[in-house]
């Protein structure tokens, strides 16, 4: 058919005598022969008149649907075919044809006769294009031809200029193949891209990194699993190669959207599902490999792609594939877990987290309180703390406190949520902080304190009123108490597990922050009114003196000046004047836990009588320098406050055990001589307190006053080892078994305590005697009139503070203190006589240290509250005063008296003095002896 006629331009052949002989040669091996195909026209036969035939001897190509792509040069429109294998042809008869047309309706021998002269042969083909055509077999089945790969290596490293042409010439074909369904070709083609990336680093890769990228892409738009997967592979070995020069306009976008969306897979086939979601992973880490390092790639971890990525590997960490459930055998359980996205999820992550640096910490770890919100994985608590175990041990340790701060502000954050997701994400915060016991929870300690606090004095309003808005009846949500109750109770944990982390001297710190917190009845303290301010205030205090037990736990110092600072000590026992009985307790437990440092506690935490304390195998040690120094300056106050506690009516048996304890190991850790006799005293007013009963105390107080007392009085008699001491308290003790049983700890502190109502009816056999216990101890070298003398607490301020009912009634206004404090009753002194003229003075006296106290106020709010100009002015006024004085001194000149011999006149004619020698001088009277 001519050429017109199907709409394309004929073209002109020019006559041969213009062609050189090379190129007649290729015309004769290449073009069409005379006479084959009728379609060539007669002036096609013209042309090649006079030429010898040589008729095409190519078998057709199967792969291209029987035509040929070599010999017969076909446009580049269809593409070059593979290589074609040639075949012998019978004497006088041409090869066979395809019947088949082409796409646009001309036959082979049409085609040949029409793009032959245009350089599309494939003598005429650039070498390059020949060199990626060789690499292809007829069958791709039979995979790459490996001879044709290595020329093709070998010259794009001699001519890595090449390198963006043979790119782009591949990308070609694997863009047809991929539209055309030539699965088998594509495969080839992505092996060859992988050798010659592999092979070839050089300047000019960049160009076909560019071709490189485009061809993956297209593998992972396709819908096919398997060729999602091969452009995966593929990626994934690009990112492991470290290239030499830097990349200024590649973008992997893309890239990280596909992953992210494979990662999430939901395929119906499980195997397919689990490949290509572990597929998305590697491609994941395959970016993360091949930006993080390069500086012009940061923007990896701008949120934008954090969100894609994290959440990605969450999804897969948390879930748990379906064939896990059954029973494989070890060996595919073991492949199972090496190919499970759980754990290629893990790594992938472990490795992200351990790239970031200081600024990308925050871009990382939000995501991930995003997803576990999204998803509530806050409740069951598991998977989160897994995640941040994850976190935690993957960063730098240097960056942990950055982690700390987002939880915290996470927390803040979810203030007014379910008390389980408060709970959970406290929870979380604790066992991060564990992870981050080698430094530093940041430069502000006291910060992250301060949440916890704050959070926690939250959840005590919302318990009271109901509502997330404090405002009783506001809110919609239901608050359930002990939903709350847990929350408190995972924050007080966390507040130990923080400081457990803490160096000493920041723990004194948290525990002096903790106790300012803690509402007490003081001028500085802000107390709220009425029952609902009163409960509020009570649970305040109860939780901040769990907290603070929780510090003190594991608190371990061997200085108590350090330990137990003044104010702090002074605020501590001010909440063990209360009225409360739980608040007691916990001052109780506090003390103790700064006291035992040899982890002698649970040895004391029943109250009985020990026949020999050696079975405890006490550890006790000298009395150190720092230690006397601090009984020197507290003990007192310390033994006041325990023997008021002893006085209240609400106490338990945890109570008498708690003083106990507190007793035995004051004895143990910080006794000296003129402390164990203070703490015998104490005793044994604690004694008369039962014996006298003035408070009017219950039976069962008394008994157990009494039955502490004798506990303590058997176990400092054998510490100190004075046989007399020993021998009588032994005859007590001895004497109430038989006489009083309900005396001794083994009748009180039991289930059902046996007590007498017969008290006041005892004998004295059944007491410890002072002037005994003063007389036998004062032969042995302690303090005897120290001894004699009645313990009696001193009225303090702290008192007058408290809220007690009434601090008359449990400090007497008698002066006379032997007829209170010992029971020998016969005895007895004369009491002091009261007059007037005593009230008057004692009346005065209060009156002038009101003043004096007054006085003392008005100047400390002066400097506190006046500007500096006057009291710049003040202070300058005195010293101008000062100064006038001393001037005045100055000018003062003492004469010496007139000299007998009168003057002489000195250099310059000057007269000068002379003096009189002191022993020819004449004193008066009163100033000789």
């Amino acid at each position: 058919m001519p050429m017109e006629h199907i709409g394309l331009p004929v073209l002109q052949r020019p006559s041969l005598p213009q062609f050189p002989r090379w190129q007649q040669e290729s015309l004769h091996r290449f073009g069409a022969a005379k006479g084959v195909g009728q379609d060539a026209g007669t002036e096609g036969a013209q042309w090649d008149k006079g030429i010898p035939q040589v008729p095409c001897r190519a078998e057709p190509s199967r792969a291209e649907g029987g035509q040929c792509g070599r010999a017969c040069g076909r446009s580049p429109l269809y593409g070059a075919a593979p290589r074609c294998r040639p075949r012998p042809t019978e004497p006088g008869r041409a090869p066979p044809l395809s019947a088949e047309p082409s796409r646009a309706g001309l036959n082979h021998a049409g085609v040949a006769a029409m793009y032959g002269v245009c350089g599309c042969c494939g003598a005429l083909r650039p070498r390059y294009k020949r060199l990626v055509d060789n690499i292809f077999p007829e069958d791709p089945e039979d995979g790459l031809v490996k001879t044709n790969m290595e020329k093709l290596t070998f010259y794009a490293l001699s001519a890595p200029e090449k390198l963006d042409r043979i790119g782009a010439y591949l990308s070609e074909r694997l863009i047809r193949d991929v539209s055309r369904h030539r699965y088998g070709y594509v495969c080839i083609a992505m092996e060859a891209l992988d050798q010659l990336l592999m092979a070839c680093h050089c300047q000019s890769i960049n160009l076909f990194v560019e071709s490189f990228l485009k061809m993956v892409a297209k593998l992972l738009e396709s819908e096919k699993p398997n060729l999602q997967i091969l452009g995966t592979n593929s990626f994934v070995k690009f990112a492991n190669i470290e290239e030499d020069t830097p990349s200024y306009h590649r973008s992997y976008d893309f890239f990280v959207s596909r992953f992210s969306e494979m990662c999430h897979s939901s395929h119906d086939d499980l195997e397919i599902r689990t490949k290509i979601r572990m597929s998305g992973i590697k491609g994941l880490q395959g970016v993360v490999r091949k930006t993080v390092n390069d500086e012009l790639q940061a923007n990896i971890w701008d949120p934008q792609h954090m969100d894609k990525i994290v959440p990605s590997l969450l999804f897969n960490l948390q879930h748990v594939e379906e064939a896990e459930s059954r029973s494989p055998s070890p060996l595919q359980a073991t492949e199972k877990e090496k190919e499970s996205p759980t754990e290629l999820a893990e790594r992938c992550l472990r490795e992200l987290l351990g790239r970031a640096a200081y600024g990308n910490i925050k871009n990382a770890i939000t995501p991930v309180l995003i997803h576990l919100d999204n998803h509530s994985l806050w409740e069951p608590k598991i998977f989160a703390t897994r995640c941040f175990r994850i976190i935690m041990y993957s960063i730098q340790p240097q960056h942990s406190h950055l982690v700390i701060q987002q939880l915290l502000g996470h927390l803040d954050a979810n203030s007014k949520s379910a008390a389980t997701v408060r709970a959970g994400i406290v929870e979380v915060l604790s066992e991060a902080a564990v992870i981050a016991a080698s430094g530093s929870v940041g430069p502000t300690v006291l910060e992250v304190f301060n949440t916890l606090l704050r959070q926690l004095r939250l959840s005590i309003d919302y318990a009271l009123t109901g509502s997330y808005n404090c405002i009783t009846g506001v809110s919609t949500k239901i608050i359930k108490e002990h939903e709350e109750r847990m929350f408190q109770e995972a924050v007080i944990k966390t507040i130990g597990s923080f400081a457990s982390t803490l160096p000493t001297y920041q723990q004194s710190e948290v525990m002096a922050f903790i106790m300012n917190k803690v509402p007490l009845p003081s001028s500085q303290q802000s107390i709220e009114a009425g029952k609902a301010g009163e409960n509020r205030n009570r649970l305040t205090q109860i939780m901040l003196l769990k907290s603070l037990l929780q510090v003190s736990v594991g608190f371990q110092c061997s200085n108590m000046l350090t330990a137990l600072p003044s104010a702090f000590l002074d605020r501590l026992l001010s909440a063990a004047l209360m009225e409360d009985a739980e608040i007691r307790l916990f001052v109780l437990e506090i003390l103790i836990s700064f006291i035992d440092r040899h982890d002698s506690r649970q040895k004391f935490s029943t109250i009985s009588i020990i026949s020999d304390i050696s079975v405890l195998k006490l550890k006790v040690e000298k009395c150190s320098r720092q230690d006397t120094v601090f009984m020197k300056k507290h003990s007192q106050q310390l033994f006041r406050h325990i023997y008021l506690i002893c006085k209240e009516e609400s106490n338990i048996q945890a109570h008498y055990e708690a003083l106990y304890s507190l007793l035995v190991l004051i004895s143990i850790e910080l006794a000296n001589e003129e402390v164990v006799v203070d703490l015998i005293r104490l005793v044994l007013a604690v004694q008369e307190i039962a014996q006298t009963n003035e408070d009017n105390l219950t039976a069962y107080n008394r008994c157990a006053l009494f039955a502490l007392g004798a506990a303590y009085l058997n176990l400092i008699s054998q510490l100190i080892t004075v046989p007399t001491f020993c021998q009588h308290i032994h005859e007590v003790i001895q004497m109430r078994q038989k006489e009083a049983p309900y005396l001794l700890p083994e009748d009180v502190f039991v289930e059902r305590p046996r007590l007498s109502k017969s008290l006041d009816r005892l004998g004295p056999e059944v007491f410890f005697w002072q002037s005994k216990i003063s007389e036998v101890l004062g032969g042995s070298g302690y303090n005897a009139d120290r001894l004699s003398t009645p313990y009696v607490p001193q009225l303090t301020d702290e008192d007058r503070l408290s809220k007690r009912k009434s601090i008359g009634e449990t400090i007497s206004l008698q002066v006379e203190v032997e007829s209170r404090n010992s029971p020998e009753r016969e005895q007895r002194a004369p009491a002091e006589e009261i007059t007037y003229e005593t009230l008057k003075k004692a009346i005065d006296s209060v009156a002038v240290e009101e003043q004096e106290r007054e006085r003392r106020r008005q100047v400390v709010e002066k400097f506190q509250k006046a500007p500096f100009e006057e009291i710049a002015a003040h202070c300058g006024a005195r010293a101008t005063l000062l100064q006038s004085k001393l001037n005045q001194i100055f000018e003062i000149t003492i004469r010496p008296p007139p000299s007998p011999s009168g003057t002489i006149t000195a250099a310059y004619g000057q007269p000068q003095n002379h003096s009189i020698p002191v022993y020819e001088m004449k004193f008066p009277d009163l100033c000789v002896y």
